[in-house]
């Protein structure tokens, strides 16, 4: 019996005469991310489907599954069986390709779609034929079609039938690639990895910024943010990852800066060193895993004052949200884990014991301009490590 899974892609269907451009890019993904992890499929588009039937024989397609749930584009997904276009063909693959599934449940119900008008049965026919095949078949289950336990569906179309059992909920959103490139600033805390997988979701390709702090910084914190960036390229896809070194920028802050100022001072130069970073890899704005009011350097103020050296869009998802959303999402996508590691980032290192909480643009200008840090955001950025990461 063959087997295929039929992709639905969701919001892309409101893309008007752009459509066929978003579902090419879909298409582009699933293909690199399904042959990166089970082996090769071919594609076809039709009546809204993604049809993607294996080349390989061995196709391991409990891991095809695993994979799909992760790609984004994708609103839900079934794996199918593929009849001829024979009733009696169709009431065999149902009860084989469905029997065990069936036999494991108390109640269905049969849905029929039936494309190719010319077939000789309607859809409530098939319904009912199938309907009752498989009730002579399997003794235990009884019919509901208001809330059965699984929804057997058969598709009748141009030159196949497919028949599936439950859709499988998808990622949904947007192609990876689709709406351009972006640069996260990611830390080794809960929030930036999560806020890296909202804008993936969105459609953006994401390169990673990570500064480090040796010997502040351990090897293993780093490695740490390896990992998380690591989760969220599952589901985003190949993230090009930047190390930079930030210790002689944030020693100098620490000796030469008023100490209540530190933090700012510090991200506003964290943002200098990744815009230059991110305008070089082609990226058309930042990403940071703020959310208003969580720290002091997360105030109103504090984001203006931030803001203010940016001369490109900075992207904050988690602006609107509190710790417990933020930690939902960081579980569901499998990040929480390992962002809770007790390794130490730079963001955490010289914290000020009271940090200002309302500065004003010229109070940090002025305290920042007393110190010439160009020369060092130069070293900073052409000693920047970069690797791919999968």
């Amino acid at each position: 019996m063959k087997e295929v899974l039929l992709i639905k892609n969701g919001e892309l269907a409101l893309k008007g005469l752009n459509r066929s451009t978003f579902e090419d890019m879909l298409v582009k993904n699933i293909r690199r991310r399904l042959l990166a992890s089970v082996g090769k499929f071919q594609f076809t588009k039709s009546q809204s489907t993604i049809i993607a039937e294996p080349v390989d024989e061995d196709i391991d397609f409990e891991e095809a599954v695993e994979t799909l749930k992760k790609i984004f584009g994708i609103a839900a997904f079934s794996r199918a069986a593929i009849a001829e276009k024979d009733f009696d063909s169709i009431k065999d693959v149902a009860l084989e390709y469905l029997g065990d599934e069936l036999r494991g449940v108390k109640t269905f119900k049969v849905n029929a779609k039936r494309s190719d008008k010319k077939f000789p049965m309607t859809s409530p026919e098939i319904c009912r034929e199938i309907g009752a095949h498989l009730l002579r078949n399997i003794k235990t289950l009884s019919v509901d079609v208001h809330n059965p336990d699984i929804i057997v569906t058969v598709e009748v179309r141009d030159k196949n039938v497919f028949i599936h059992g439950n859709q499988i909920k998808g990622a949904g959103g947007m192609p990876v690639g689709s709406a351009g490139r972006v640069a996260l600033l990611v830390s080794g805390g809960i929030d930036s990895p999560v806020a890296g997988w909202m804008m993936a979701k969105r459609g953006l390709q994401l390169n990673a910024i990570h500064f480090a702090a040796p010997p502040y910084t351990s090897k293993r914190a780093e490695m740490k943010v390896h990992d998380l960036v690591s989760i969220v390229a599952k589901y985003s896809g190949r993230v090009n990852f930047a190390v930079v070194n930030f210790t002689e920028i944030q020693e100098t802050i620490k000796e030469k800066c008023p100490e209540e100022l530190f933090t700012i001072i510090m991200r506003r130069l964290m943002m200098k060193i990744a815009i230059r970073i991110a305008q070089r890899d082609g990226c058309g704005a930042l990403v940071t895993g703020e959310s208003l009011g969580q720290v002091a350097s997360q105030t109103l103020g504090a984001i203006a004052c931030t803001d203010a050296v940016s001369d490109m869009p900075v992207f904050r998802p988690l602006i609107g949200m509190d710790k417990d959303e933020i930690i939902t999402i960081s579980r569901k996508i499998g990040a929480f884990e390992t962002s809770i590691l007790p390794y130490e980032d730079c963001c955490t290192v010289f914290t000020p014991k009271h940090p200002r909480t309302r500065p004003t643009l010229e109070l940090i200008e002025k305290a920042e301009s007393a110190v010439d840090f160009s020369e060092m955001i130069d070293r900073a950025v052409e000693s920047t490590r970069f690797m791919f990461v999968d």
